[in-house]
Order: structure tokens, then C-alpha cells, then sequence
């Protein structure tokens, strides 16, 4: 139970989210599975145009780095990157680049079966 709490304590502290602009569509989102691995995804920016950041969660203490891929749309983008242990977790932001609206954003750790999907949407011009 101990590590539940554990667990569910670093991933609220991965998912806060810092302010954004007026107008951003900052989202998350996570594997649904509460034993083994859990992975997050986060996107920041608006409309098309995001930052995107790939986080595990629960990493073992030993790992200290991962290899980690970004798919849109069921296709790899790029090769993959190394994602570095920050504090409890593991992690690695893309810069920002277009993605369009409406394509379903993923990324997966090397070594791990889950993948934590988002989509992108449009919002608009919203003040």
C-alpha cells in the first residue's frame, strides 16, 4: 500500500503542469495500469504546435537512463532519444514543432510494454 501512495504521489508531482499562456491547451495523460511501469505523456502548446514530454513515472532506482520513441499517427518520428532520470523520474522533452491537430501523439520506453498516448486538438484563438 506503502508504494501505491508512493506511486500515485510522484505521478501527481510529474503532472503538474506549470502556467501557461493565455490560450495554451496544455494536456496529459497516462497508462491506466497502477502495477509495474507507469508512463505519461504531456503536451504544451496550442493547436497543432506542441512541446512534448515523455515521462516515466516509477522507474527502478538503478535506471538512471532510458531510450525512449515518438509516434504520431501510429509512425516513428525521428530516431529515438535518451530520456535522463530527473529526481524520481525518467524523462525527455521534444522542442516544439508542428504536429496538425487531431493526430494521436505517443511515446514508448525502450523495455517497457506500455505506451502513453494523447491527441492533439484545435482550440482555436481563444484570449
Amino acid at each position: 500500500m506503502k508504494r501505491l501512495l508512493s506511486a500515485a504521489a510522484m505521478l501527481a508531482a510529474a503532472l503538474v503542469v506549470p502556467n501557461a499562456a493565455p490560450a495554451a491547451a496544455d494536456t496529459s495523460a497516462c497508462t491506466h495500469h497502477w502495477s509495474g511501469p507507469q508512463v505519461c505523456i504531456r503536451m504544451q502548446g496550442r493547436n497543432g504546435w506542441n512541446n512534448i514530454t515523455a515521462i516515466w513515472v516509477n522507474p527502478p532506482t538503478s535506471v538512471k537512463r532510458r531510450s525512449v520513441r515518438l509516434f504520431l499517427d501510429g509512425a516513428q518520428l525521428g530516431p529515438a532519444h535518451t530520456a535522463r532520470r530527473v529526481g524520481h523520474t525518467v524523462s525527455y522533452a521534444w522542442p516544439a514543432f508542428e504536429q496538425d491537430t487531431d493526430v494521436k501523439v505517443c511515446v514508448r520506453f525502450a523495455g517497457i510494454n506500455r505506451v502513453a498516448c494523447d491527441r492533439t486538438k484545435y482550440i482555436g484563438n481563444r484570449p
